[in-house]
Parts: structure tokens; C-alpha cells; sequence
């Protein structure tokens, strides 16, 4: 009897990364593999990618040269797989700079990962006997991925429109400079299509509480500084009644906590009507667009409204909205939804109407202060989380000025910074009046630093009252010690800054309705609690970031 094949992973970035990882080990076990987390076991290991900034991209690079590494000091049968978004939009540059990767794979072949991986173990064994590539350094390679950036058209050229071009959905093979009968597999569709539905095998990597559900993929927005669209495609929306065929299930496994996911979740649906037109991101056309639709058309409050009415004890947290697609009747939903989380999660970008401009945001500074005092004034209790680019090219003193008092006077009880990373190969990375480096770190300090005193005003407001939380897990001294959180995605939380120590004992972490997973504050709960269920407790305390409460 033949040993087990087994494969092991990595993945890098976002939530939306992660469905994609969690999609793959589904495939991969329906395809008769074993998924293991040590390295030394596995025939294959597959690194899934972010190349969302220029940190996340080097983290992604490093991954990949570690593990080839390891691979070729201890185990050199082992195949080395490159997936995610780094694979999609480098995909004829990759196989050149990383030969001794031996398969490239897009985000349209999640689903057919098993062949993939058959295909890179077969084609290792021809390649076991190459030389290894010189040493090569993470920076380096990131800076020629920058000049190869640099020397495609620009985002508004039309091969690379939203709608696609004569390449659409079709795949490059590309050969790494080797021989062609032992070359890196290279499967990666130019325009993605693919998205996944309820049947879909998946093997989750979240505890067992909460999961990520994604609803669409894809975005429509030309914003000058995001790769998203040429990575991932347009936006096209899952039908709702496969999404609630996935949350019946994942309720019924014991998910307390739905997190929704796309690159633009309150889009969902516009581009399932008929004759639909993606020439409707402004908040005047998408919100003709939504006043012209029929009673029964599906949209994101629809949705909402279904997910609610399903039995059971659970949250429905909405992440990733867009300013510019609220809706009076978004906000009313949220409102008569007791089961959708009282949470906001939606990147702003900037305040001062020039930089929006330049950023090509589709709103301006007035829209925006509208749209906050409408959602805070028809969703009581509600938590607003965003993010904001400093250092964008053409950000004066003054105009970055605009945005600390708006940060000041706005008082968002969620904030991440995102200094500005340049992008080759979009709009805002081919300005004039880029910023240095010391000013855009220097502007992502003084904001954070203006959020840290809001944020504890914010925490100390909690004490005395009594919240629902959910319990993830027992805290560990080092997470006592650290309380530090980060994302690519949300930008930096702590900012490295420390909290106030915690008193001594033995803690419980758990998050409040206005705290998503990984990005948000915590409660540290002084008491038993059950692990994955909801427990009230009474804030006692606080950090700068988090709560401190035992049970009621």
C-alpha cells in the first residue's frame, strides 16, 4: 500500500486569501490528500500569496524563498507550489525569478488545486537533480517586480479594463528558463472569473465559532493606488440562495459569527440584474441604479434580511463596504436586523476632497460627514471602523492637516493608518509629488497617535456597562504580555504602541459585537467562560485598545 500524499500550506493576507487556502485544502482532501502542518511530512507545500502592498508583497517573497529553501537543504522531492494574488498578477514574471518553484496557479484554479499539485509532485521528480539558484535577496526580487510593473500600460488601458480584453479568461502557459520537458507548471487564467458556491468543497481554518463568508469577488473601482481589480477581476456577486445554503450549513456546524467578505460587499448584487452596466461606482449612479430595480431584486439588504431570519444564536458582521454604495435602505436594514452586528467596517481613504480626487474615490470630504452622520443617526450604537492612506502622492502638510482634524473631530471608534505604498503599474505610482518615506511614516505616527487618545476615551466609555461577547480561546502570557494586532488589510491597530498592563491572573479572550476577528480590540474576561458561545460580562477596566470584565 502506497504512502499518503500529504500537502501543507501557507497562507498570506486577507480573509478573502483565506477562503481561497481554505477552498484549496476542501479540493485537496476530496482529491485523496492528507493536510498536514509539518513541512518535513508533506510531498508538496503550497505558499498562498498577498501582494496587496509592499510589505505584504516582501512577506509573500520571503515565504516563497523559505520555503525552497527548506525544501532543497532537507527534502528536494518536495514540490513548491506559488498561489494567490502574487501568482495572478505576476504571473509571466514569477517563473522566471523562482525556477525552483515547481507549479504557478491562479485564483480561477483554487477548485482544481489537486491536479495542480499531482502535475508539480510529477514534475519534481524530473527536477530533483538541478542546481540550486543563487542567493538571491527578498529585495531585490521585489524591485524587479517593480520595473516589470512599471513597464506594463497603465490601468486605463483597455486590455486591462474591467471588461476585459481579447486574453479574457484565457490561459498563459509560461515556461521558466528551463528545459521545456521538466518547466514550472503555470496555470493562471488573465482575467478571473471563478467563484466558489455551497457545494464547494472547504476545510475551514478559523476556529469553529467563526468563519469568513465570502459573497462576491471582484471589483469594479478604478481607485489609483489598488491593483484589486487587475488581481481579481470584476465584481460578480454569488446568488443568495447558495450563500444561505453555506450559512445554514456553517450554523449548523457550530459557526456563532458570519463574517461577509468581497472586495465591495455593498455593490453585492447590482450585477446580477438584467443588462447590468459596471459604469455605476458614484453614489448618483448607484443609487439611480438601485431606485430602478424591481421589489424582489437581490441586494446586499436583501440578503441581509434572509441571513437574519435564519434560526439559531449567531452574529452576521458585514465587512469591507464601500462609502460610496450605502443606501437609506443599507442603513435600515442593519437597523431592524437584531442579528447583524452593530459594526461598520469601511475604508475611507482620505477626507480632503483633492486627495479623494486624486485617489479616485468617487466621494468627496461633504459626502463622506453626511454618510457617517446618517449611518450614527439611523443605527443606534453602531461602531464605525476605517482606514486612511497617508503620505498619497500630492498630500501637502495642510491637506494631511484636514485629515487629522477630521479624525480628531469624527472620533471613529475603530481606526487603521496605512502609510502609502507605491505600486508600479497603477495610476497614483506614476504621479509626480510622491512623498519620502520619513514624512509618510512620520504622518502615520502622528495619526495613530491622534486615534490612540480617542481610542481610550472610547474604552473607558465601556466600563460599568454589560456587553455580549464571544469567547475565542484562553488568553496565553505571551498575549497578555503583546496585545498586539495587525493586518495588512485594516492597517495598523496598535501601531506598536504599548497598553497599560493587565492585572495578574488567568484570562478568557473574547470580542465584543464591535470587534471583528483579528483586526479589532478585545475583552480580556477575568472568570470561566465557555469557548465558542456567547457570554454578558461587565466591563471593569481598560486598555488603551481592549476591555478588561468578568462574567455576570
Amino acid at each position: 500500500m502506497s504512502a499518503p500524499r500529504r500537502v501543507g500550506i501557507v497562507s498570506l493576507g486577507c480573509a478573502k486569501n483565506l477562503v481561497d487556502a481554505e477552498i484549496m485544502l476542501g479540493s485537496l482532501l476530496q482529491h485523496g490528500f492528507e493536510i498536514t502542518n509539518e513541512p518535513a511530512d508533506a510531498n508538496a507545500i503550497i505558499v498562498n500569496t498577498c501582494s496587496f502592498i509592499d510589505a505584504a508583497q516582501e512577506e509573500s517573497v520571503d515565504a516563497i524563498l523559505e520555503s525552497t529553501a527548506v525544501r532543497d537543504a532537507n527534502h528536494r522531492g518536495q514540490a513548491v507550489i506559488v498561489s494567490g494574488c502574487m501568482a495572478q498578477r505576476f504571473r509571466e514574471e514569477l517563473p522566471k525569478l523562482f525556477p525552483e518553484v515547481d507549479a504557478f496557479m491562479g485564483i480561477d484554479q483554487v477548485a482544481q488545486v489537486g491536479n495542480i499539485v499531482d502535475q508539480a509532485i510529477a514534475t519534481r521528480t524530473t527536477r530533483v537533480s538541478h542546481p540550486k539558484p543563487s542567493k538571491r535577496s527578498s529585495s531585490r526580487i521585489k524591485s524587479t517586480l517593480a520595473l516589470h510593473d512599471q513597464a506594463k500600460p497603465s490601468t486605463d488601458d483597455p486590455s486591462l479594463s474591467l471588461k476585459g480584453g481579447p486574453l479574457h479568461n484565457k490561459t498563459r502557459q509560461v515556461l521558466s528558463p528551463i528545459p521545456v520537458s521538466d518547466a514550472s507548471v503555470v496555470d493562471v487564467h488573465v482575467r478571473p472569473s471563478y467563484i466558489p458556491q455551497h457545494d464547494t468543497p472547504r476545510f475551514r481554518l478559523t476556529p469553529r465559532h467563526f468563519a469568513y463568508l465570502k459573497i462576491a469577488e471582484g471589483c469594479n473601482h478604478p481607485c489609483s493606488f489598488c491593483t484589486i481589480p487587475q488581481m481579481r477581476g470584476s465584481h460578480r456577486s454569488r446568488l443568495q440562495s447558495d450563500i444561505i445554503q453555506e450559512a445554514k450549513r456553517l450554523i449548523s456546524e457550530g459557526v456563532r459569527e458570519l463574517n461577509l467578505i468581497s472586495q465591495d460587499s455593498t455593490y453585492y448584487g447590482l450585477d446580477l440584474r438584467a443588462n447590468h452596466s459596471r459604469a455605476i461606482s458614484s453614489p448618483s449612479r448607484f443609487k439611480a441604479a438601485t431606485q430602478a430595480l424591481p421589489a424582489d431584486a437581490t441586494t446586499l439588504s436583501s440578503l441581509l434580511r434572509s441571513l437574519n431570519d435564519l434560526p439559531g444564536n449567531f452574529w452576521i458582521r458585514l465587512l469591507y463596504t464601500h462609502p460610496a454604495h450605502w443606501t437609506d435602505d443599507l442603513i435600515k436594514t442593519i437597523a431592524e436586523c437584531p442579528k447583524v452586528a452593530r459594526y461598520v467596517d469601511m475604508p475611507l481613504q482620505h477626507i480632503d476632497d483633492e486627495m479623494l480626487r486624486r485617489m479616485r474615490r468617487e466621494t468627496d470630504g461633504q459626502y463622506i460627514r453626511d454618510l457617517i452622520a446618517r449611518i450614527r443617526g439611523g443605527i443606534p450604537g453602531i461602531a464605525i471602523r476605517t482606514t486612511f492612506i497617508v503620505g498619497f502622492p500630492g498630500e501637502t502638510e495642510a491637506r494631511f492637516q484636514n485629515l487629522l482634524d477630521f479624525i480628531r473631530s469624527t472620533r471613529f471608534e475603530r481606526l487603521g493608518i496605512f502609510s502609502y505604498s507605491r505600486e508600479e503599474g497603477t495610476i497614483a505610482g506614476k504621479m509626480e509629488a510622491q512623498i519620502s518615506t520619513r514624512v509618510r511614516q512620520n504622518r502615520k505616527l502622528r495619526a495613530m497617535e491622534a486615534q490612540q487618545i480617542i481610542a481610550a476615551e472610547v474604552s473607558q466609555s465601556y466600563v460599568g456597562r454589560t456587553l455580549k461577547v464571544l469567547i475565542e480561546n484562553q488568553a496565553s502570557s505571551e498575549e497578555l504580555e503583546k496585545a498586539n494586532v495587525s493586518s495588512w488589510e485594516h492597517g495598523l491597530i496598535r501601531n506598536d504602541i504599548p497598553s497599560s498592563p493587565l492585572p495578574k491572573g488567568t484570562y478568557w479572550i473574547g470580542r465584543a459585537e464591535t470587534d471583528a476577528p483579528d483586526i479589532d480590540g478585545r475583552v480580556y474576561v477575568k472568570g470561566k467562560v465557555p469557548i465558542g458561545e456567547f457570554s454578558d460580562v461587565k466591563i471593569l477596566g481598560h486598555t488603551v485598545y481592549d476591555l478588561v470584565a468578568k462574567p455576570v
